[in-house]
């Protein structure tokens, strides 16, 4: 399992929805779920996949009618590590919150 590069807000997102899941998740699922757009949760599946975070699994269900679903779930050793990720993006967006100058003249509570 490769270190990841690049954690985005919306790899954080993907991380979040899969670290929630109990099994395995439907792709367009996961776009539905964080509301990112496809085009950004693909990217960032397939390279959760290549880095050994994530794998993936095409549907057997011959009988469903639609194109053949994708299924991604995360690796157990990767679990720990994407749940710390997104603990740390959040605490990080609550100190930013938090920190922010407030205009002059406005008093606090």
């Amino acid at each position: 399992m490769e270190r990841l590069s690049r954690l985005t807000p919306a790899t954080i997102d993907v991380l979040k929805m899969l670290v929630a899941a109990e099994g395995p998740v439907w792709g367009l699922q996961i776009v539905k779920t964080t509301g990112r757009p496809s085009g950004s949760v693909y990217p960032i599946l397939d390279r959760l996949e290549s880095s050994g975070w994530v794998s993936s699994a095409w549907e057997d269900d011959t009988s469903r009618r639609g194109p053949r679903r994708r299924y991604y779930q995360l690796q157990q050793e990767a679990r720990e590590l994407a749940a710390a990720a997104v603990t740390t993006l959040e605490n990080k967006q609550k100190t930013m919150r938090s920190s922010r100058v407030r205009p002059a003249g406005l008093a606090e509570a």
